[in-house]
C-alpha cells in the first residue's frame, strides 16, 4: 500500500513538471510571428501606389503578394522582394481611382504559414492651379489698350504734293503786271500813230 506522503510528493513532482513546460512555452506562443504594418495601411485611402510594403515582426520566407480590383479582377504586381523583416512588390501598372485588395501570405520563422488582407481605396488627384497662371490672369484682363501708334502721325502728316499742285498751277497762270504795261503803253502808241494819221490826211496844206 503507497503511502500518502509518497502521492502527495508525487503529485507535487508531476505540477512543478507542467508549470515549468507552460513557462517555457509561454513566450514562444506569445512570440508568434505577425504582421506588423503596412503601406498601405488597411482601410487607407491614397491617390497613388508605387509600392506594396509588409513589415512583420520577424523574417519571413516564401512570400506571396496578390492584388485585385473592386470586381475581383487580379492586377499585376511583380515578385515579392525580402528585405530584413520586410517583404516589397511592385504594382506593374498604374492604379485606377477604386478600391483593391491585397492578399498575402508568407512561411513564418517557426515553419508555420500566415496570411491575410489588407483594403485600400485610390482616390482621385487633385487639382491645384498653377500660381503663376492665377497671378497672370488679372494683369491680362487690366491691361489698357495702347493707342495707335499711326493715329497722331496721320493727325500731323503734312499735305502732300498732289494736293499742292492746284495752288502752284494757279500761281503759274497769272500774268505778271509789267507785261500789262507794255501793251498798254503799245495800244496807246499805236492810238497816237492812228490819229496823227488822219490828221495829215486832213490838211493838205501841212503835207
Amino acid at each position: 500500500m503507497t503511502h500518502v506522503p509518497t502521492l502527495i510528493r508525487r503529485a507535487a513532482a508531476t505540477t512543478a513538471v507542467t508549470a515549468l513546460v507552460l513557462l517555457l512555452t509561454a513566450p514562444a506562443a506569445l512570440a508568434h510571428d505577425r504582421l506588423k504594418s503596412s503601406s498601405p495601411a488597411d482601410k487607407a485611402k491614397i491617390e497613388r501606389l508605387e509600392t506594396i510594403e509588409l513589415e512583420f515582426t520577424a523574417r519571413m520566407t516564401r512570400p506571396t503578394v496578390l492584388l485585385e480590383d473592386s470586381d475581383g479582377e487580379p492586377v499585376p504586381v511583380g515578385e515579392p522582394r525580402l528585405k530584413g523583416v520586410k517583404v516589397f512588390a511592385d504594382p506593374e501598372e498604374e492604379l485606377e481611382p477604386g478600391r483593391y485588395r491585397i492578399a498575402w501570405r508568407v512561411v513564418s520563422s517557426d515553419g508555420h504559414p500566415i496570411q491575410g488582407e489588407l483594403r485600400f481605396t485610390v482616390t482621385e488627384p487633385k487639382v491645384t492651379s498653377s500660381p503663376s497662371t492665377a497671378e497672370a490672369a488679372p494683369t491680362t484682363s487690366e491691361t489698357p489698350a495702347s493707342p495707335s501708334p499711326t493715329a497722331p502721325a496721320s493727325a500731323e502728316t503734312p499735305p502732300s504734293p498732289a494736293a499742292a499742285a492746284p495752288v502752284a498751277s494757279e500761281e503759274g497762270a497769272s500774268v505778271p503786271g509789267w507785261i500789262w504795261i507794255a501793251v498798254g503803253a503799245l495800244v496807246l502808241g499805236g492810238v497816237a500813230i492812228f490819229v496823227g494819221g488822219r490828221r495829215r490826211s486832213r490838211d493838205p496844206g501841212g503835207a
